[in-house]
């Protein structure tokens, strides 16, 4: 068994490190502040070819794999970019990993050499205020119009749709009530990409942003599809058999923001460390108290762990082989130590940390989501649960 990271992925690891270098947590902090999308990063990953990993060299990508883009998320995390994760997770996951693995011919010579430039971004539309995580329930739906499909229905807590360019949008072709009784429940999805601005424009598509605690460097808003017009050809796989491409959305967003929650608590651990090396209280620095460095070992400890299995379920991933376990390991363990680490560096700076001169209360905020997104802890254990240890489903 060899755990050391290939060659592609310590490049990637370093280019990623010298572009978040540029950008302290101050800049995040401001970013955050002024609900401002971090356009200076984002240029700077695309024009050194760091959002095009896993996109083939013919389209101008670098032919690299999931393991490559959960590297590059986690670094720019790490850096103090913990919001820099939706970067990763919109437009390189939702976009050019489906795309790549999915997509027609004519979509990714399309659409593919923009998004290894950097000029494309993406959004991904599943989530509906009436079918959260049970995504079977989905009620958009999307029917024939000669070559074209209409497509009518809302969705929530939608990322990033102000500023793309596509949308992979979720839909029913088949009502689910009509795929109960044809014996398969997962029968009649169909993924269609969307030009956003083009809908826009016709207004069949529109958007309305939802105030949030946090991680305001892109808006998460409730969307609204009236027969919006989509060509056949842009139908994402085949028609009433989208379940599995769906799966294959599902999988990366989720090991993508693993990787963000172990990077996360790097930041957080970084900003306690070097408060707790140069606070002073009763005559020494608060990290010589056990109180404090106890903690902080314990969770840089777990965060190595569950690095460790993100990189795994990646590397799994990209070699075609059965991850889903992987995959919920890493999801519940990364946004766990996330938390953790942003708790812990909160409860380190004492006071100080309610303070926005701090970055600390940005990564307590940060933090605290990933629990609940891309699913909750709640169902990721019911996952673990029924599907490996083999437990009666509680749902």
């Amino acid at each position: 068994m060899d755990f050391n990271l290939p060659e592609s992925a310590i490049a990637v690891r370093d280019g990623v490190a010298a572009v978040a270098a540029k950008y302290d947590n101050a800049y995040w902090s401001r970013c955050e502040e002024e609900h401002r999308f971090p356009d200076e990063v984002f240029k700077d990953l695309g024009d050194g070819g760091w959002l095009g990993l896993c996109i083939p060299e013919e389209y101008g990508g670098g032919g690299q794999g999931l393991l490559e883009l959960a590297v590059a998320n986690d670094t720019l995390c790490a850096s103090g970019g913990t919001q820099g994760t939706f970067i990763y997770v919109t437009t390189p996951g939702f976009g050019a990993m489906t795309l790549v693995r999915h997509g027609t011919d004519e979509q990714k010579h399309r659409i593919l050499p923009g998004l290894a430039a950097g000029d494309i971004q993406f959004c991904f539309a599943l989530t509906e205020p009436d079918a959260g995580s049970n995504a079977i329930e989905i009620k958009t739906a999307a029917r024939r119009d000669g070559d074209d499909f209409l497509i009518k229905g809302q969705k929530v807590w939608i990322s990033n749709v102000e500023r793309a360019d596509w949308m992979v949008a979720v839909t029913r072709t088949i009502p689910a009530a009509e795929a109960a009784q044809s014996g398969s429940r997962t029968h009649g999805f169909t993924l269609f990409l969307i030009d956003v601005k083009e809908a826009l424009a016709a207004g069949t598509l529109s958007y309305t942003p939802i105030p949030k605690m946090g991680s305001n460097i892109l808006a998460s808003s409730q969307v609204f599809f009236d027969d919006v017009r989509v060509p056949a050809e842009n139908v994402l796989g085949e028609v009433d058999k989208g379940f599995g491409v769906l799966w294959d959305v599902l999988n990366p967003e989720r090991i993508l923001a693993a990787a963000g929650g172990v990077g996360s608590a790097d930041a957080a651990l970084d900003v306690a460390s070097k408060y707790a090396r140069e606070r002073e209280v009763f005559g020494r620095p608060i990290g010589s108290n056990q109180a404090i460095q106890f903690p902080l070992a314990q969770i840089k400890a777990k965060t190595e762990l569950a690095r460790l299995m993100t990189y795994k379920a990646a590397w799994l991933f990209d070699q075609g082989l059965p991850c889903g376990a992987e995959t919920s390991f890493a999801k519940l363990t990364g946004a766990q130590v996330g938390w953790e680490a942003a708790n812990q560096a909160f409860q380190t700076f004492g006071g100080m940390a309610y303070s926005k001169e701090y970055p600390v209360e940005r990564l307590f905020r940060d933090a605290r989501i990933a629990k609940n997104i891309p699913i909750s802890e709640e169902l990721v254990l019911a996952h673990i649960g029924t599907q490996v240890l083999g437990l009666t489903r509680s749902y």
